[in-house]
């Protein structure tokens, strides 16, 4: 059941994420939270199987560590090809 924590600590992060980085406009809302969200259970998940229980610091810390680095860099990498595949598209239709 502690992975519902993992699990919001995340969708936290992503939405943190997604208010504090420009291009917003060129994402969903929901993008950004839910990318977190997988990270943190899937991070979670991991340090279980690798035999970490709820009770080391490791499984917390890299379960709210890696939503915070991955998820900004994801939502960055995402924004920089939406804008330059729009413009593209805008060059190829003659718009701009």
């Amino acid at each position: 059941m502690l992975v519902v924590l993992a699990l919001v600590f995340g969708a936290i992060a992503g939405a943190a994420a997604h208010y504090a980085l420009p291009l917003r406009s060129l994402r969903g809302v929901a993008a950004a939270p839910i990318l977190g969200s997988l990270l943190g259970a899937g991070t979670w998940t991991a340090m279980t199987w690798a035999g970490m229980g709820p009770d080391t610091g490791w499984i917390w810390l890299t379960s709210i560590a890696v939503p915070v680095i991955v998820t900004p860099i994801v939502l960055l990498l995402a924004s920089r090809a939406r804008a330059a595949r729009d413009a593209r598209t805008r060059r190829d239709l003659g718009i701009a």
